[in-house]
């Protein structure tokens, strides 16, 4: 049976003026996955490469814990959520925000351990 995609490892780093994102993980087949993003959390869309769901990507930042995010494919927003930092800096909370094959809406949330 298939899995849920998940997301292993993602790092945040500053390159120049902009924040790059490198997210590896593995997809619902198990299959390692990875992608890159380098933009601003202005809520403009910036390229996104090895994302297989999406072509562009967008952040903004919401207050000091929290960005919102959406990902296109072909100008259509494919998924779009939250990312929370908890008071403590120690966690990070992931709400996503999607449709699934068949079209119904879905939604994940899943916690790391940030690092």
């Amino acid at each position: 049976a298939p899995g849920t995609p998940k997301n292993t490892t993602v790092k945040y780093e500053a390159v120049g003026d902009t924040t790059q994102v490198t997210i590896d993980g593995v997809d619902a087949a198990g299959k390692a996955t990875h992608s890159e993003w380098t933009g601003k959390f202005d809520g403009a869309d910036y390229p996104v490469t090895g994302d297989a769901m999406s072509d562009q990507r967008s952040y903004k930042r919401v207050d000091a814990q929290t960005l919102a995010f959406s990902a296109k494919k072909d100008g259509k927003v494919v998924y779009s959520g939250r990312i929370v930092v908890s008071a403590d800096g120690k966690t990070r909370t992931v709400t996503l925000h999607a449709m699934d094959a068949s079209g119904k809406k879905v939604t994940s949330v899943a916690v790391y351990d940030k690092q």
